[in-house]
């Protein structure tokens, strides 16, 4: 009996890995956070494997399905929105899971801010502008945010943040990134990306609070800011530049001829006559 951790990705069926997706219909049980992972992510399974959503069970109630399966052989996917290695809450699961003896792999997923830069149709880095990509959150009765990862801290490297569950939270982070980003850094909201009600804001730390309604982005908004995702800033790599060699493609450097004089001396060297002193 073994349980897998399968990253769902983001929302989207179609999303979720080769592997996840083959996992998920060759197993008994599957676990699921029906709030979290859309119902057609479930095509997936097999049509007799048993469905159970977690999002009304705590923790206990939980570990007690993996010891039923334990009990009666039965593999076991858990599957968790995004990717389970971020805000997955599955470092809990592990360690029940290691004190029972019971057996697990993890399948990563995509997360839900790479689905949010595709959305948005931007990279996270760019060149001389943001080489780091932060993710964080703000601090819910969940779980808390320690004092130094706080928002106001982390906007002190301005580099490209993607703050997740931000919607409820719009005006205190807001204040805390514009101590120090300027107010004409792009900010872009996307709320459920890749879902059906996908919704997209993209403005910047200036506007963003005038052009949203208070209320109108929910939970589940990822808030993307930084310099990187400004679509006129055209810094580029030197990777694929036609002067750049590296491992796989070597530039062969053209050599320059020395241009020849009329006594057939190249330009440049000294002119010499026979029966001359050099």
């Amino acid at each position: 009996m073994k349980v897998y951790f399968i990253g769902a990705g983001p929302g989207a069926a179609d999303l979720i890995t080769l592997r996840g997706a083959r996992l998920l219909g060759s197993v008994d049980m599957v676990l699921y956070a029906g709030s979290l992972v859309p119902t057609d992510m479930l095509q997936h399974c097999r049509p007799d494997a048993e469905l159970i959503d977690t999002a009304q069970l705590d923790l206990e109630q939980q570990q007690a399905c993996y010891l039923r399966a334990q009990a009666e052989g039965k593999d076991v996917a858990r599957l968790h929105s995004g990717d389970p290695a971020i805000y997955g809450a599955t470092a809990e699961q592990m360690r029940r899971l290691d004190a029972l003896g019971i057996e697990y792999d993890i399948v990563p997923g995509v997360s839900s801010f790479t689905a949010a830069a595709a959305a948005i149709k931007s990279e996270l880095t760019k060149p001389e502008v943001s080489q780091t990509v932060i993710l964080t959150r703000v601090s819910g009765r969940a779980s808390a945010v320690p004092e130094l990862e706080a928002i106001a801290k982390l906007a002190e490297h301005r580099a490209t943040m993607c703050i997740f569950l931000s919607g409820p939270h719009l005006k205190k982070i807001v204040a805390d990134l514009s101590l120090h980003y300027p107010q004409e850094t792009p900010v872009n909201l996307v709320y459920r990306a890749s879902w059906p009600e996908q919704k997209i804001y993209q403005g910047t730390l200036g506007t963003v609070l005038q052009d949203t309604k208070r209320g109108a982005w929910n939970l589940t908004t990822m808030m993307l800011v930084g310099a990187a995702l400004d679509k006129n800033v055209a810094a580029e790599s030197s990777l694929y530049s036609k002067d750049f060699t590296h491992l796989f493609r070597v530039v062969k450097k053209t050599k320059v001829k020395a241009k020849a004089e009329p006594n057939g001396e190249p330009d440049g060297e000294p002119k010499v006559k026979v029966g001359e002193a050099a």
